[in-house]
C-alpha cells in the first residue's frame, strides 16, 4: 500500500524538495507598505477569524473536484464525500451544517504551543486557521495536492510530506501520516483586508488515518508531542 501511495505522490517530489528546503515560515503583515513579521497574538487571531470562511469555501471546492470527504457532526468517525452531501441536501449551506469543521485554534492550545515549541514567538503559529480534507484514494489526494499548487488564488509556503516512504512515521508522529500544507490566499479580497500574508494550514489525509484521528487519539498525540517538546 505504501508503495502505491509513494508512486501516486511521486510526481510532486520536486515540490516537496523545494518546500522542505525553505526556512521556517513566519506570519507576516504589511505596515506602511512594508512587510513585517507579526508577533501580536491578538492580530493573528483577528486575521484567522476573517480567513476562516475563505479557507472553508476553498476546501469545499477542492473536495468536490477530487472526491474529498469531511468528518460528519454525527460523530463516530463517520465521513462523507462533499459532493454527496451537496447532492443530498441541495445547497452548500445545508450541506455545511452536517460537517464537523475545524474551528480556529483555541487560545489555550496556541499559548501551549508558544511555550512548548516556539519560544514565545506568535509569528511561528501557522495553524490558527486550518481545515482537513480526507480521501479514500491515494491518487485523488495527489491530484488535489497538484490542483492546490496550481490554484492562482493560493501560494504554497511549505509542505510537510508525511506520506513519503522515507518518512519515519513511527518515530516522528506515532504512525500518523498526512500531507500538511502551509498556504496563503492572494486575492483582491484578502489583499484589501490585509490578509494575504496570513498563513493557513490544510491537511490532506487518507481515510484510515482520519479514522484514527478521533478526539481521544488526538489528545494522546498532543500529550506525546508535549513530552517530546514538539
Amino acid at each position: 500500500a505504501m508503495g502505491k501511495l509513494s508512486e501516486a505522490v511521486g510526481s510532486l517530489g520536486a515540490m516537496f524538495a523545494t518546500a522542505s528546503a525553505q526556512r521556517m515560515p513566519r506570519q507576516a503583515g504589511t505596515s506602511g507598505g512594508k512587510v513585517e513579521v507579526v508577533e501580536s497574538l491578538d492580530q493573528l487571531y483577528a486575521q484567522a477569524e476573517l480567513l476562516h470562511p475563505v479557507l472553508k469555501m476553498k476546501v469545499q471546492r477542492w473536495a468536490a473536484l477530487w472526491e474529498g470527504c469531511f468528518a460528519l457532526r454525527a460523530g463516530g468517525g463517520k465521513l462523507a464525500e462533499w459532493q454527496y452531501l451537496l447532492d443530498r441536501y441541495g445547497s452548500e449551506a445545508a450541506a455545511e451544517s452536517h460537517v464537523r469543521w475545524a474551528a480556529v485554534k483555541a487560545v489555550a492550545r496556541a499559548k501551549e504551543k508558544l511555550v512548548r515549541s516556539y519560544q514565545g514567538r506568535p509569528s511561528r503559529l501557522l495553524d490558527l486557521c486550518r481545515q482537513s480534507i480526507v480521501f479514500r484514494k491515494a491518487h485523488s489526494l495527489a491530484a488535489c495536492l497538484k490542483y492546490i499548487a496550481d490554484d492562482p488564488d493560493v501560494a504554497v509556503v511549505s509542505i510537510k510530506n508525511r506520506l513519503h516512504a522515507e518518512y519515519d512515521a513511527k518515530a516522528m508522529s506515532l504512525g500518523y501520516r498526512d500531507v500538511n500544507l502551509s498556504i496563503r490566499f492572494n486575492t483582491p479580497k484578502t489583499r484589501r483586508l490585509g490578509l494575504d500574508l496570513h498563513i493557513c494550514e490544510v491537511q490532506l489525509l487518507l481515510e484510515p488515518f482520519a479514522k484514527l484521528k478521533c478526539a481521544d487519539g488526538h489528545k494522546r498525540f498532543t500529550s506525546w508531542r508535549n513530552c517530546q517538546a514538539r
